[in-house]
């Protein structure tokens, strides 16, 4: 396919490099060329259009003659950016949602009427966390016949002397001024920040960790798709307790802006191997785990996946320099690409993809180096809540 990105951050750059290995004809757009250009690296051949991604003309301009965009901005963006991609009569695919307007509805799926007139397909929220996280909160919705509970557990640790943003500043930003979704007794409602501490097991070499209440995309998508009562997000780690130790001093505010001192600019492949060099910047972790419980013929089951990605030391031995949450996102993007639904028009979450897609992609994480680790048990049912 002719594929353009929009956005060359530290995801952007390694989608595209990605792409390229699988054959695909890949062209792209940033606000900032030169600095897009350092997360490309010098050997890259792959120009950079200027674009103001806030602007539909300026995106028809440098994305025109492209079958598949690639939306990698910040989420805040995605409605500008689906105008321009109907406009192009193109196909879509996002990373996350930004729901502004409605706080438990993607504002991506407004769009589906509009996609399905043009027969073209649009995919959102297709990452790690979202997007991984939903197709294993599927898959073990088809292991049970019927689901009670769903759990997102995420870990994301960073060993640094200063804040270092494993993504984009905005999006970090936004997620950590936001107030958490939550769905409990078949209702969606917000969620006190922070709150919900407890503590969650995860897979060596991390352990127990304290994890709390965060805005996560698959709370308001997943229940719209698969039926249940209770479905939560939480969120442990460094990165997670710094946040809230912020937010309990005041110094948390949607209203202070983002400042550069919390949240700096991702840093270019560059600015990581200095960071490194010095000693300010010394590993840096992210793992998921997915628990659905449900019934088995009227027996409480437990279905519980856990995924790790390579630290950000083992991805420096590969010769990658960016986060375990950039490469990881990457390469489930590059594989939502791979089997991208072509022929299914309209707008779709990852947790609603045919059930042969959802498993080919799974099959495709564990060979890339996701790892993906599932378990089944019977267990008493959880308290209703």
């Amino acid at each position: 396919m002719r594929i353009f990105v929009l956005g060359v951050g530290a995801t952007g750059s390694l989608l595209m490099q990605l792409l390229t290995q699988q054959g695909h004809r890949i062209s792209c757009g940033d606000r900032d060329p030169e600095r897009a250009t350092r997360f490309l690296g010098k050997a890259s051949t792959i120009p950079v259009q200027k674009v103001n991604a806030r602007n539909i003309q300026s995106i028809l301009t440098a994305a025109s003659g492209t079958q598949l965009l690639i939306n990698a901005c910040p989420a805040v963006l995605n409605r500008v950016v689906l105008r321009a991609t109907l406009r192009l009569r193109a196909h879509y695919l996002d990373l996350a949602a930004h729901l502004a307007e409605n706080p438990f509805q993607a504002e991506q799926l407004r769009f589906q009427k509009n996609f399905h007139v043009m027969r073209r397909t649009a995919v959102i929220t297709a990452g790690i966390a979202p997007g991984l996280t939903n197709l294993l909160i599927a898959e073990s919705a088809d292991l049970l016949d019927a689901v009670e509970t769903v759990h997102v557990r995420l870990y994301e640790a960073t060993e640094s002397d200063r804040p270092v943003s494993q993504w984009s500043a905005e999006v970090a930003f936004d997620e950590a001024v936001s107030q958490p979704r939550l769905y409990r007794q078949g209702r969606f409602r917000l969620g006190r920040r922070f709150s919900g501490r407890e503590l969650f097991r995860f897979p060596a070499p991390i352990g127990p960790v304290p994890v709390m209440l965060a805005a996560q995309d698959e709370v308001v998508t997943v229940p719209h798709v698969i039926p249940m009562r209770t479905m939560d997000a939480k969120i442990g780690g460094a990165d997670m307790e710094q946040l809230r130790r912020w937010y309990r001093q005041g110094r948390l505010k949607r209203s202070r802006g983002l400042l550069p001192s919390q949240f700096p600019r991702t840093p270019t492949p560059g600015t990581v191997q200095q960071l490194l060099h010095r000693g300010i910047l010394r590993n840096a972790r992210f793992a998921a785990a997915v628990v659905v419980t449900g019934t088995i013929q009227g027996r409480p089951t437990i279905v519980r996946w856990d995924v790790a990605v390579p630290s950000l030391y083992a991805l420096r031995r590969r010769g990658l320099l960016c986060s375990p949450i950039a490469w990881a996102t990457a390469e489930m993007a590059a594989l939502f690409v791979k089997h991208f639904p072509r022929t299914l028009s309209g707008v779709h979450t990852p947790e609603a993809l045919p059930a042969e897609v959802r498993r080919a992609m799974l099959h495709d994480a564990n060979a890339r180096g996701i790892r993906l680790i599932k378990r089944v048990r019977a267990a008493p049912l959880q308290k209703r809540s």
